[in-house]
Parts: structure tokens; sequence; C-alpha cells
């Protein structure tokens, strides 16, 4: 594995891990205390930290800002100009570091560009946040997400394809013939 690359037009803080392989290109800096994983991409004019945690495999877009106390599993994809948040009543004279809410995105989760992420939520594993929607409670597994406030419209596989279940609520992705179950509002892979 080759070290991790940074663009010398960005900044990396001391006191940061960074693994292999992980791109950080134009205009970008990393903060104190952050962790990010092996094989990550990061585009033009990110931020991340201080005191965040990237998993492997993530891909941030350009112009996204990941705050303290957002957590990313691995293989999460957060789309251009995304935003989150990490206070609820922010005011420029209080100062409410100690009010940090945290936010998780699961493993294998998708958020669309300009999707705005309300802080103190989690979205599960594999969901699709639309472009554009204001996330403001917590996303099921698997879940498709759209609109303002964002509420739930479907399912998608692990692959981000669009479900459709048959008379027994069993359904099929195209795009590698897994299967899915959907069971008390729950969706399942099955295996």
């Amino acid at each position: 594995m080759a070290p991790f690359f940074a663009h010398p037009s960005s900044y990396v803080d001391e006191n940061v891990t960074i693994g292999d392989n992980t791109k950080i290109w134009h205009f970008s800096h990393i903060l104190s205390e952050s962790v990010i994983g092996e094989n990550c991409s990061f585009g033009q004019n990110c931020v991340v930290g201080p005191k965040v945690t990237i998993g492997n495999g993530v891909k941030v877009q350009n112009n996204v800002s990941v705050y303290e106390g957002v957590e990313c599993e691995d293989d999460v994809f957060l789309g251009p100009s995304m935003v989150f948040t990490n206070v609820i009543n922010p005011r420029a004279f209080i100062v409410r570091r100690e009010e940090f809410k945290k936010t998780l995105l699961k493993k294998g989760c998708s958020v669309g560009a300009n999707a705005t992420i309300v802080c103190g939520i989690t979205i599960g594993e594999y969901a699709l946040i639309g472009s554009g929607a204001v996330v403001n409670r917590d996303v099921k597994p698997y879940a498709l997400m759209v609109g303002i406030p964002a509420r739930q419209i479907g399912w998608v596989s692990r692959a981000g394809n669009t479900l459709s279940f048959d008379e027994n609520n069993i359904a099929i992705d195209s795009y590698d013939n897994s299967r899915y179950i959907l069971e008390n509002d729950q969706l399942r892979e099955l295996v």
C-alpha cells in the first residue's frame, strides 16, 4: 500500500492519522485529532475535523465540511456541497462546543449533492439521501429519503437501486441479483 497523498495546496495538521492510499485534493484542510481510514478520497475545498473519525473507502466530494461530532463508517459517499451541522441552535455570540451533537453515518450510506444533515441523527447502512434533502431525524437502513424535510419514499439495495417488491415482500436487485425482504417496515438482505 502507498502512503496517503495530500496536494501541496492542502493542510494536514499535527496529530492526524490518515490511512494508506487516501487522496486529499486541492485547498483542503484536515484538522488535529482526526482519524481517516484507507482508500478515501477528498475533493477540493474539503474541511475535516477536528476530532472527526472517517472509515475506509469513504468518498467526500468537493466543498464538504465534516465537523466535529460527525462519524462516517466505511464506504460512505458524501456528495458535492452537502452540509453537516453540529449544534441545534447556533449563535455567533454564544460558544456551544459542549452542545455538539453526534451524527453517525453507517456503512455504505450515500448523501446526495447539496443535502443538509441536521446534527444528532444516525443514517442507517446503505441508506440513500437524495440531492437537496434536509434530514432532521434518524434514517432506517436501506431507506430512500427525499425532500424538505426528508421523508422516506422507498427502499434501495446495497448498490443504490430502488427496489420493487413482489406479493411476498421480496425484491431482487438487477445489479447483482441480491435479494431483500421487507418485514415490519424494516428491510434486510437475504443470504
